[in-house]
């Protein structure tokens, strides 16, 4: 948060708001309180969440990178077995024979 913060310039959203109706005061006494619509919480949450949301899918998606790059890797094939050498053997000299 501390490099988005100085992207940002250090702006904080949770003091913005709608005043629909000032308190009224009686001295230092509130006889009634303020009543205002603080939309500046609902952006400062929402900018939170897609920030923490961002930083998750660069984790995800580079973890699964490194998935890839260890299923990616060639595996070494079967070993042939000894009936199938043995036929491929046979063929070659067949060839070589008719070759003659």
């Amino acid at each position: 948060m501390p490099v988005v913060g100085l992207l940002v310039g250090g702006i904080n959203f949770t003091d913005l708001k709608i005043i629909l109706k000032h308190a009224v005061m009686n001295g230092s006494q509130v006889v009634s309180p303020e009543v205002s619509i603080n939309y500046g919480n609902f952006i400062q949450v929402t900018l939170n969440f897609i920030i923490i949301a961002f930083a998750i899918f660069l984790m995800v998606k580079g973890i699964n990178s490194l998935h890839r790059k260890n299923a990616e890797k060639p595996q070494e094939p079967a070993a042939v077995p000894d009936d199938v050498k043995l036929l491929t053997e046979i063929r070659d000299l067949l060839k070589a024979q008719e070759k003659k």
